[in-house]
């Protein structure tokens, strides 16, 4: 039986681990779950902003937390564009703090080194602006630009990270009187949902790895949550969270793996992920695919999860085309089935339809002939069956 995405941030809440690390589709509810979490937590009639700074018990990073800077684009002279940061709980604390430490610098360094070492961001005195330039090193820059929609939410994230950096730092002095500040003392959660997803995958891993790094780093007990939808950024959050590091006395257990669904009646179900071996984001669609077709509830969307597989195992092996792996007999006849009803809706709603008996019948052949030419090992669906 599933559950509401409040009974499972309790389930969260209960859980004794310093890191729980959770897979979702994009969609399904990840943002949602961490409002809910947060509202457990810190319900909004006491929230941050209506509490000591240092009664604070989660921050988050969420889209609601890029919400909270917009642009200022200057259309009657278009020259001076500005990133605004809208006040409330979190930017009065992130940003205060970093202002008073004079940590400006971190968020700045770390912003270019995941986007661009010339593209230079710049505060305002008091920290409710940012403006942005390219510096080209020989005296001239190019001022008040406006960056990207991808270099704004990794400049964000770089807001939040440097904040948590000095966090961690602070709370693992174990003795509160001799820490630089009291203000997090009671601060127990971080959720972090899909930080930045615009970055190559060089990038991305390596954010990953940074991640899991200051997560071992940390000798409190605050806890962390992580979701994400990116299969190589959970990957790579795998493994390392599978790495012991004596340094910090963090050991794999101290992580537990999870996966969201969201069922077809509306509710979710929270499952642990299997420990024998990384997610790999292919064979959870196969698995996925397999599990439809001995229930016979093939839907629709179930092409767009064999499309993907043929998609990233044509790159894999060198074709230029994904209908290159179809079987040769009748492959534009199951090239044009499979793009007739692979979906890229962006509503759920329009991806729940029962197709007929025949596409069923097509998908259970194009899914046995993918495994058996191709070898696909499955192994991720026997921890779940055995």
């Amino acid at each position: 039986m599933g559950q509401s995405l409040t009974e499972i941030a309790q389930e969260l809440k209960g859980f004794n681990k310093k890191v729980q690390l959770i897979y979702a589709f994009n969609g399904i509810g990840k943002t949602r779950l961490s409002r809910e979490f947060k509202e457990l937590i810190a319900p909004k009639e006491i929230d941050a902003e209506e509490q000591e700074e240092s009664a604070i018990k989660i921050m988050y990073y969420n889209a609601f937390t890029e919400d909270l800077f917009y642009w200022d684009n200057d259309l009657d002279a278009d020259l001076n564009r500005k990133l605004t940061i809208r006040p409330n709980g979190f930017t009065n604390l992130a940003l205060g703090f970093l202002k008073d430490q004079g940590l400006d610098g971190n968020i700045a360094s770390n912003f270019q080194h995941y986007t661009n070492q010339f593209l230079t961001p710049r505060f305002s005195s008091d920290f409710s602006e940012v403006t942005f330039s390219i510096e080209r090193g020989d005296d001239q820059s190019v001022n008040n630009i406006k960056i990207s929609k991808g270099e704004e939410s990794n400049f964000i994230w770089c807001v939040f990270y440097s904040l948590l950096e000095q966090i961690v730092e602070i709370l693992n002095v174990p003795e509160p009187d001799e820490r630089a500040t009291n203000q997090f003392d009671n601060l127990k959660y971080v959720f972090i949902d899909d930080p930045v997803s615009s970055l190559d995958d060089t990038h991305l891993i390596e954010l990953a790895v940074n991640i899991a790094e200051l997560i071992k780093s940390s000798t409190s007990e605050l806890k962390f949550i992580i979701t994400t939808h990116n299969p190589l950024f959970y990957n790579v959050l795998f493994n390392e969270f599978n790495n012991a590091d004596s340094r910090f006395g963090y050991k794999p257990k101290h992580c537990e793996k999870k996966r969201l669904e969201k069922l077809s009646d509306g509710t979710f179900s929270l499952d642990v992920q299997p420990k024998d071996s990384p997610f790999s984001y292919h064979l959870f669609l196969l698995s996925e695919l397999e599990k439809a077709i001995a229930s016979g509830n093939i839907q629709k969307y179930h092409y767009n999860f064999l499309r993907n597989i043929l998609e990233k195992t044509s790159t894999f092996l060198g074709y230029n085309k994904w209908e290159d792996l179809l079987p040769q007999e009748s492959r534009e006849a199951y090239y044009r089935r499979i793009i007739n009803l692979s979906s890229h809706s962006k509503h759920n709603g329009e991806e729940i339809s029962i197709i007929d008996d025949n596409d069923k019948r097509v998908l259970s052949f194009l899914v046995s002939e993918v495994k058996s030419v191709y070898h696909f090992n499955t192994i991720v669906n026997n921890s779940e069956t055995e």
